[in-house]
């Protein structure tokens, strides 16, 4: 059982198309070739972290999570998820999945070593653990943001990622690319730099 992470779907909105650039003629083609990259890569045992903007308003949640043959999809909730006026998931939407929340940490083990992953629609500048070298995984900006190689953060957005979800190894491998430099945001701040 494999882990994978992926954010912004946007099932079922067809001017995402025209906003992210993405190299789809209608949303139906849109729509099943991003299906289609999910469960060509996870399988059914397999534990999905979806990282919010599942859906459009326009779409319907029911279908795509039927469509996806994972059963275990945890999602993170994104601003065009479905809630209610106090912020919470809707019940009927929040019951597709194994899990929602606006934050998740996991802990995952990659070649013998227990790693920390801290999960936000948004990206963060610093998380929990961030200082110890736990790794950031965010959504929400469509591959737009400029990645910084000091910090252990990633966006899984679909349009970062020539829409194909990411495993463990995947975030790992790009992991190690980077120049970690923690931010100390411990220092007393009445020193001057």
């Amino acid at each position: 059982m494999a882990i994978y992470f992926t954010s912004d779907t946007h099932f079922g909105h067809a001017n995402i198309i025209r906003h992210c650039n993405r190299p789809f003629a209608t949303v139906e083609s849109m729509d099943a070739a991003l299906l289609d990259a999910i469960n060509q890569r996870v399988g059914p045992e397999d534990t999905l972290y979806h990282l919010g903007d599942f859906c459009f308003r326009s779409g319907d949640p029911d279908r795509y999570r039927a469509a996806i043959l994972c059963k275990h999809v945890v999602l993170i909730l994104g601003n065009h998820d479905p809630r209610t006026k106090d912020g919470r998931p809707k019940e009927k939407f929040a019951g597709l999945f194994k899990d929602v929340r606006d934050l998740m940490r996991i802990e995952v083990e990659h070649e013998g070593v227990e790693r920390t992953i801290v999960m936000c629609h948004y990206a963060l500048r610093v998380w929990e653990k961030s200082h110890h070298g736990a790794w950031h995984l965010f959504g929400h900006s469509h591959g737009s943001l400029p990645d910084d190689p000091a910090a252990l953060s990633w966006d899984v957005g679909e349009d970062a990622n020539a829409f194909t979800p990411l495993s463990v190894e995947d975030i790992a491998a790009i992991m190690v690319r980077k120049r970690f430099a923690p931010v100390d945001h411990h220092r007393d701040r009445r020193e001057s730099p």
